[in-house]
C-alpha cells in the first residue's frame, strides 16, 4: 500500500494530518453534486448566549463570507462528514481512535521531542500553548473574524499551528472534530475549538452533540484502516 503523505500511521489505522479543508470538501461536492443541510436550509449555527441561526453561513461561507480553500470545512453534520470520508474510502475515527492519536505518541522517533508511548495532557504536549484557542494558547491568527463574532478570531487555516502528538495539527482547538460512538442520535466532538480555552482540549474532556448539528465550530478529519 502506497504511503499517503497527508496521513499519519498510528496503529491499525492512519489519520489525516490536518482537518479536512474547504478545498477538499469542494472536490467531494462537485464530484457527487451533494448539497449540505446548512446550504439547503439557508443558515448555520453559532453560539452567543444560546444557539443563533446565521443566514448564509455554510461550509463555503463559514462566517457569512467566502472562506479560503485551506480553512477547515465546518457547518457539516456527522453524517455528511462520514459521507466525505467514505467517498475517499476512509471513515470517521471512533472516539477511542481519536483520543489515542491525539494524546499518545506512537512514533519511535519524534521530531518534536515527544516520548514514544507517553500519553500527554494536551494534543501538543504538557501545555496547550501553540494552538488556536480563546485563551491560554498564545497563537496569533491572521484570519480575524472578530467583527462577525461575539468573541474570538474564529478558526485558523489548517496545518499552521504548533505540530502536536504524532505530527498532527489542530487536534487541540481550532474546530471541534466529529468522532463516532455507539449511539444512534448523539456523537462525540473532540478537541475543543477557538471558542474555548484549554479545558476543552484536555485529555479528560468529553463532549457530545446531536449528530445533525452543523455549526461554525465543528469540523472533522478521516481515518483509513490499514491491512
Amino acid at each position: 500500500m502506497a504511503k499517503d503523505n497527508r496521513m499519519q500511521k498510528i496503529s491499525y489505522y492512519s489519520i489525516d494530518l490536518t482537518e479536512v479543508s474547504i478545498g477538499e470538501f469542494s472536490k467531494f461536492t462537485k464530484t457527487t453534486n451533494y448539497t449540505t443541510v446548512a446550504e439547503k436550509r439557508g443558515w448555520g449555527y453559532v453560539y452567543a448566549s444560546g444557539w443563533i441561526k446565521k443566514n448564509g453561513w455554510n461550509w463555503k461561507n463559514p462566517y457569512g463570507i467566502k472562506g479560503e480553500l485551506n480553512e477547515p470545512a465546518v457547518h457539516i453534520n456527522f453524517d455528511e462528514a462520514q459521507m466525505f470520508c467514505k467517498w475517499k474510502n476512509n471513515r470517521l475515527p471512533s472516539e477511542e481512535e481519536w483520543v489515542y492519536a491525539a494524546y499518545t505518541e506512537t512514533r519511535k522517533k519524534s521530531s518534536n521531542n515527544f516520548i514514544y508511548g507517553k500519553t500527554y495532557e494536551y494534543p501538543v504536549g504538557n501545555t496547550p500553548e501553540g494552538v488556536n484557542c480563546l485563551e491560554d494558547c498564545k497563537f496569533k491568527n491572521y484570519l480575524n473574524y472578530t467583527k462577525l463574532l461575539s468573541r474570538g478570531n474564529g478558526h485558523s487555516i489548517v496545518g499552521v499551528t504548533k505540530k502536536g502528538i504524532n505530527g498532527l495539527y489542530d487536534m487541540g482547538a481550532n474546530v471541534w472534530e466529529w468522532a463516532n460512538i455507539e449511539n444512534i442520535r448523539t456523537k462525540a466532538t473532540k478537541g475543543g475549538s477557538w471558542w474555548y480555552g484549554k479545558e476543552q482540549m484536555h485529555l479528560n474532556h468529553r463532549a457530545r452533540k446531536d449528530k445533525n448539528m452543523s455549526a461554525v465550530y465543528i469540523g472533522f478529519r478521516c481515518v483509513k484502516d490499514l491491512n
